[in-house]
């Protein structure tokens, strides 16, 4: 048995994803690889967009793939540390947020 579900080497195995279900694979893979292409923001943003988000959906495939990325692009520590706490503000933020609701039967129900 596995020391852990994470293999790092799985994720040369994502293209695999094809096998089981070519058409479905093949247009994701176009999209993804039209997503990523430079346009109103460049490559190296949305890296950092991705690393960020990564973090926020914990995949680890995807923390190391976009942290070399983002290395590739030339993004720095720093930069790649402020987006991860720009994500965590809004998940944060998120949770929060919805305890309006709570707040709102709260005072429905004992006023």
């Amino acid at each position: 048995m596995s020391d852990s579900y994470f293999k790092p080497e799985d994720l040369k195995k994502f293209g695999n994803i094809v096998d089981l279900q070519p058409a479905m694979g093949a247009k994701f893979f176009e999209w993804y690889s039209e997503v990523f292409k430079e346009g109103a923001l460049t490559v190296r943003e949305k890296n950092l967009i991705a690393l960020a988000v990564a973090h926020t959906v914990q995949c680890p495939y995807c923390m190391d793939a976009y942290t070399s990325a983002c290395l590739s692009e030339g993004a720095d520590e720093e930069q790649m540390m402020e987006a991860i706490h720009v994500a965590a503000a809004i998940k944060g933020g998120a949770t929060l947020v919805n305890s309006v609701p709570m707040m709102n039967t709260i005072k429905a129900k004992l006023m």
